[in-house]
């Protein structure tokens, strides 16, 4: 089963980046702390200040899906983060055993 590699680009909203960064620093932790996690990091990009990527990496497929059903995705990052962005494309790659 291979491991699956998540990067999510987000555009946040003018006004709302101290909001939504702090709410990344709730997230971040909790995300990290998921048994199926392997790594979660954030980038702020160096050219759009409103702009950053999370780089996700995961154990398996089950593993995605059960980070996707924690509250903090539900609660922290659907319901509070996401509204605030005015962009969010998520990609999925799998890593070749």
């Amino acid at each position: 089963m291979p491991q699956v590699q998540l990067i999510a680009r987000h555009s946040i909203r003018p006004g709302h980046e101290s909001e939504v960064f702090d709410l990344l620093d709730q997230f971040v932790p909790l995300a990290r702390s998921e048994p199926g996690n392997l790594a979660f990091d954030v980038y702020r990009s160096v050219d759009d200040p409103r702009s950053y990527v999370l780089l996700e990496r995961y154990a398996s497929r089950e593993a995605v899906a059960e980070h996707r059903r924690t509250p903090h995705f539900t609660d922290l990052l659907l319901a509070r983060i996401v509204p605030l962005l005015s962009g969010r494309v998520v990609e999925e790659y799998d890593i070749p055993a």
